[in-house]
């Protein structure tokens, strides 16, 4: 198994264990995170950008994969319009890690953590992510807003991430329009 830290920084020695932000973690323990290769995807864009993330996984139901996918991929990220132009000036590093080092913190997510410093096996630069998307088989969407499909993939059978929402366009904005 691969796991991946992915940064828009290109000069990462050393990764230093912090502690989440996230309020349903253990405030007190700081974390490396990397994600396995399959959650990959859901990470190839500007770190701050807005997504909605989705892929068949084993329990997915035929409807389901018939409603949000198309017969020639597997995985969807859903972006808003406003984020293209940052996705294609974007630069990408990707930085693997030993994945003995790490312990798996979230199975739908491909979250893996680690309580100790890291140091990256290996660095990869990904020069135009939206065309790393494409070679990785993901179907790459783009939208006014996001709310719906937030809304309605939560209900579906596909394993799902939702990203950085905090940065989307706000729910309101859409009923403005």
């Amino acid at each position: 198994m691969r796991i991946f830290h992915v940064s828009e920084e290109d000069d990462i020695q050393k990764f230093h264990p912090r502690i989440p932000t996230r309020k349903d973690l253990d405030q007190s323990i700081g974390l490396v995170w990397a994600v396995n290769e399959i959650c990959l995807p859901n990470f190839l864009t500007p770190r701050n950008c807005p997504r909605v993330c989705f892929h068949v996984g084993p329990n997915t139901s035929d409807a389901d994969k018939q409603t949000y996918l198309s017969s020639s991929c597997q995985h969807v990220i859903v972006l808003e319009n406003s984020w293209f132009e940052t996705m294609t000036r974007t630069k990408l590093y990707l930085y693997e890690f030993d994945a003995m080092h790490f312990k798996l913190q979230d199975e739908n997510a491909g979250y893996y953590v680690s309580e100790t410093t890291q140091v990256p096996l290996n660095k990869i630069e990904i020069d135009h992510p939206i065309q790393e998307l494409f070679r990785r088989q993901v179907e790459v969407t783009f939208v006014d807003h996001l709310w719906d499909i937030f809304d309605e993939i939560q209900q579906s059978t596909l394993q799902w991430s939702m990203c950085r929402m905090r940065f989307a366009r706000s729910r309101n904005s859409k009923r403005e329009e």
